[in-house]
């Protein structure tokens, strides 16, 4: 069994998890699901957070976990994992990218995700007058995230999603082959993914190569569209042990 800390993306706060982890639960892992700070239910300012900082908080609960975590990240979520598997390589058995950006050493997301022609998030993002957040377009938000989603969780997700600090998508990351390459790489597609087009997802993997590639013929979420299939997947991982790249 492992211990798995689902780390959730743009937008979003663990609130976007609730299907899968109960189904990781039944099978026995342990699944730690928190909000980054200023996302979710937490009432941090958004001007106050960076990439560090998010990182730093992901860190603390990688320290305390009970053993080293499997460290999944959905969509921006994969800029979190990469820097603190970079910090923390000795307590991460492995990174898991759920149609994840998967960014090089000195790539910052917001460069990557504007290169996309095909993707629908760049035109759908509204920033606020002092820069300092963005939020997306009601009436984008189906087709961008949700296409494969019931309306339950549409609903669900229309009432959670929050402002989305813009610090941390204009910061590079920074990642080495000696640390961060030493921990083993799992990206799952998603084939009907608008946001993370299928076409970034294997550039940036063709970029980064990963141990293992599992897919999902779904939208960009899902932890809702697909989590009983999310849910096994994360459970059948065949973690490779640690080789440096």
């Amino acid at each position: 069994m492992s211990t798995f800390l689902l780390i959730h993306g743009a937008w979003h706060g663990a609130w976007c998890w609730h299907k899968v982890v109960p189904r990781l639960e039944k099978r026995g892992h342990t699944v730690l699901a928190p909000d980054l700070p200023a996302m979710g239910i937490d009432r941090t300012a958004a001007n106050r957070v960076s990439l560090a900082s998010w990182r730093d908080f992901v860190c603390g609960i990688v320290d305390s976990a009970p053993e080293p975590v499997v460290l999944v990240g959905h969509s921006r979520g994969g800029i979190v994992i990469s820097e603190v598997a970079e910090h923390r390589p000795e307590r991460v058995r492995a990174l898991v990218y759920v149609t994840a950006f998967l960014l090089k050493d000195g790539q910052c997301l917001f460069d990557l995700a504007a290169s996309d022609p095909q993707s629908l998030a760049p035109a759908s993002m509204v920033m606020s007058a002092d820069k300092s957040t963005s939020t997306l377009r009601a009436e984008s938000l189906r087709d961008l995230f949700y296409g494969e989603c019931s309306d339950e969780d549409f609903a669900l997700a229309r009432l959670c999603l929050k402002p989305e600090p813009t610090l941390p998508l204009a910061t590079p990351i920074h990642v080495t082959a000696e640390r961060y390459g030493s921990v083993p790489r799992v990206y799952i597609e998603c084939h009907r993914d608008r946001a993370v087009t299928p076409r970034m997802q294997r550039d940036m993997q063709a970029a980064s190569p990963c141990d293992q590639v599992l897919s999902l013929d779904t939208d960009h979420s899902p932890f809702f569209s697909r989590p009983d299939e999310l849910a096994r997947m994360l459970d059948g991982l065949a973690i490779p042990a640690r080789s440096p790249r």
